[in-house]
């Protein structure tokens, strides 16, 4: 079984041998900024792709070219790499333009290289860029978007937008017609509406909520938001509500961020305090609906799933009455579907048609009712061909968890990917070369690619997935559990 399976026993030990540690080591790292990332993808042919385990993205800069000699410079001739001043312009407008203001965002690196900044060197795209703290939620259509703060607090709304922005977000197996808009997408000013000064919030996705922006396009809902305690709501958030929320990554929301930067850090550590945080979602039946779980920060452990019904209100607007009767109907084997998809993972998308195994109840109206919590770590993913960059605070090393390297979903480093390189989902092995390279480092960067470990899986496009925290030197966690 992978490392990334976490088991009960596994989270109560970890919980027990590091929580104050990992809180300690988040907070500071909150207290001193906003961390940087690097992401460095060698081959153009590539997936890019930049994420966030805790708020959303800002690009910092951006290079496509070359900017010294070493660099993806493994088994290139000199030749090759002499140019060291070869930048195309624009390319980090190209980057905020896509990627600002989301959690997760892929590129390809045939978006850049024309026109060709130096002919005859081998180049790369190298990207700088920090996470913005909020809480971010992608909820797919046809599913309910649950918006929840700690005891006390209440929900501001930086920004929301429903539609469709990319061709990875809320597609696991969805036809090809109905993901190919990817300029489709319109804030929605009534999330806003019905959740600021909450404490919680329960919106659905779908076009009788929000109008449609593209018909026949398969969308999603996408909500930056923090929580603050009621008598500091920020001034730049009441004109929200009055303006309508402005999409994430716009200037507005971007200045919104740096208007309260202390509140969101007092907000982040207070939420984070509660260590693991608890997270619902319901998709409503229809074999060709999405599920999507994600953590804004550590990773995914499923804790319960019913596919089934257990109450006539879920999920029953538009349905007869004869199809809500039966109220004790669930599916064998869903929590386990669920929790070898999704555990370890900071997202996680489903199609329900992997979970209909089974009609537990004909003619009743079915939905998938999943419920997880985020367990603390850091999280990073690197498509095939980049490189990983594993870093800690100053005076803190590195210890990781886990780490796999192949491809188990159909989601992850897909950008402009043929079908046939991501169709297999099965092909995930861990691997230990991780933790032998990085661990008691300050900081590590290893090259995700076949030649460091293996191919699981010849013919198809894998990425490496990693799991660690920073701990101060002298206090080791216990090993991973072996299963």
């Amino acid at each position: 079984m992978s490392h990334w399976s976490l088991t009960t026993d596994f989270c109560r030990t970890m919980l027990r041998l590091s929580t104050t540690l990992v809180l300690a080591a988040t907070c500071l790292l909150l207290s001193k900024g906003v961390a940087t990332e690097m992401v460095v993808t060698c081959d153009v042919n590539r997936v890019h792709r930049l994420s966030c385990d805790t708020g959303v993205i800002s690009v910092q800069t951006a290079l496509y070219g070359r900017a010294d000699s070493e660099t993806c410079g493994e088994g290139r001739p000199p030749s090759e790499l002499g140019n060291t001043e070869c930048s195309q312009e624009g390319t980090a407008d190209v980057l905020k333009r896509r990627c600002d203001g989301k959690k997760v965002c892929e590129v390809s690196g045939n978006d850049f290289g024309t026109p060709d900044p130096c002919v005859d060197t081998f180049k790369y795209l190298q990207t700088k860029y920090t996470c913005l703290p909020a809480i971010h939620h992608v909820t797919c259509e046809h599913s309910w978007a649950y918006l929840d703060c700690d005891e006390g607090q209440v929900i501001s709304i930086y920004g929301a937008t429903y539609g469709r922005n990319d061709h990875t977000t809320c597609t696991y197996r969805q036809p090809a017609s109905q993901i190919q808009n990817i300029d489709c997408s319109q804030p929605a000013s009534g999330v806003s509406t019905s959740c600021n000064g909450k404490n919680s919030c329960i919106v659905k996705v779908d076009s009788s909520m929000f109008e449609d922006p593209c018909v026949g396009t398969y969308k999603y809902l996408e909500v930056a938001y923090i929580c603050e305690y009621p008598s500091t709501i920020p001034k730049e958030s009441a004109n929200h509500q009055s303006q309508g929320s402005p999409q994430p990554g716009s200037s507005k929301s971007m200045l919104s961020f740096t208007l309260s930067t202390t509140l969101l850090l007092a907000a982040t550590c207070s939420r984070m305090t509660a260590v693991v945080s608890a997270e619902r979602v319901i998709t409503c039946s229809g074999g060709g609906n999405v599920q999507h779980l994600s953590c804004d920060s550590g990773v995914i452990s499923v804790q319960g799933a019913l596919y089934g019904r257990t109450d006539k209100k879920t999920c029953s607007k538009g349905t007869p009455r004869r199809q809500l009767a039966n109220t004790k109907c669930s599916q064998k084997g869903t929590l386990d579907v669920l929790k070898s998809r999704c555990n370890g993972k900071t997202e996680c998308e489903l199609n329900l048609k992997v979970v209909l195994t089974s009609d537990p109840c004909r003619g009743i109206s079915k939905y998938l009712d999943t419920n997880y919590t985020c367990f603390p770590a850091n999280h990073i993913v690197a498509c095939e061909n980049s490189l990983a960059h594993l870093q800690c605070d100053e005076g803190q090393v590195i210890f990781v968890y886990g780490a796999d390297y192949g491809r188990r979903d159909q989601t992850t480093c897909t950008f402009s990917q043929r079908a046939s390189v991501i169709k297999n989902d099965a092909c995930s092995n861990p691997t230990s070369k991780v933790a032998d390279s990085c661990n008691g480092k300050n900081s590590c960067t290893i090259r995700a690619s076949n030649s460091v470990f293996g191919d699981p899986c010849v013919g198809t496009y894998k990425y490496l997935e990693v799991a660690y925290i920073c701990e101060y030197p002298g206090v080791i966690p216990q090993q991973l559990p072996k299963h």
